[in-house]
């Protein structure tokens, strides 16, 4: 039986004077994908900064039946929630095996790191070929291969994932949407933030939908992606 992994109760997020979520609740089990949906503005980004300790929030968020509220950004990464933000967060002057590397600052098993790296590397063929090159030279899905790789080198348990898919060709989304089924399939669990809603619910186990700060809708991915309701949430209408 799935066990939560992660517990949101009553999640709320301010900047200044205005509320960009509004006691939000939801949960991720172990093992799921589950995916957040909806218009631009709808708090979804907002939501994947605070459960890594990036920006405040009221409520409380429980990750493995540990309290992550007030605790920095580098003891959730410690804890196993690995964060790819949107726009990849790539190190432009430093190399593909570099910006991996990086990644893996915290960890002390070295032997781990190098089957991790190989299993990267693997996994993304472009960058094995491109490992020696800055990673700002490579194309916006070889860095998000990059950015997914990196998050992978940090031994995630928990992979939360903010628009993966944003300015890519068609072939490299269902490249990326192929990667993360791996890496389910493989025991990682995936929070998704992502504006392609067909892909995201085809994909998920379960999804939530937001507009503006609320959840309006939840259900299996296969019930939102057939519920006429979730496209007018998502453009916002």
């Amino acid at each position: 039986m799935s066990r939560p992994y992660l517990v949101v109760s009553e999640l709320s997020i301010s900047y200044g004077n205005i509320s960009a979520v509004r006691k939000v609740s939801f949960r991720v089990d172990e093992g799921e994908i589950v995916t957040l949906i909806g218009a631009n503005g709808a708090g979804k980004s907002s939501i994947l900064r605070a459960l890594s300790g990036l920006i405040p929030f009221s409520g409380t968020v429980m990750f493995r039946g540990t309290d992550l509220g007030n605790m920095p950004p580098d003891r959730i990464v410690a804890l196993g929630v690995a964060h790819v933000p949107e726009g990849r967060g790539i190190f432009g002057n430093l190399s593909v095996l570099e910006n991996l590397r990086l990644a893996t600052w915290q960890r002390k098993d070295g032997d781990g790191v190098r089957r991790d790296l190989d299993r990267v590397l693997a996994l993304f063929p472009r960058l094995n070929e491109r490992k020696e090159q800055p990673g700002g030279t490579l194309s916006g899905g070889e860095q998000q291969m990059l950015a997914l790789g990196r998050a992978m080198m940090s031994r995630g348990n928990l992979l939360l994932l903010d628009e993966p898919s944003m300015g890519l060709a068609p072939v490299l989304v269902r490249d990326i949407f192929r990667v993360l089924r791996e890496l389910n399939g493989e025991g990682t669990t995936i929070l998704l933030v992502e504006q392609n809603a067909h892909m995201a619910l085809q994909t998920a186990s379960r999804g939530y939908v937001l507009e503006t700060g609320r959840i309006v809708l939840t259900g299996t991915g296969r019930e939102l992606d057939a519920d006429p309701r979730v496209k007018e949430a998502y453009l916002g209408k």
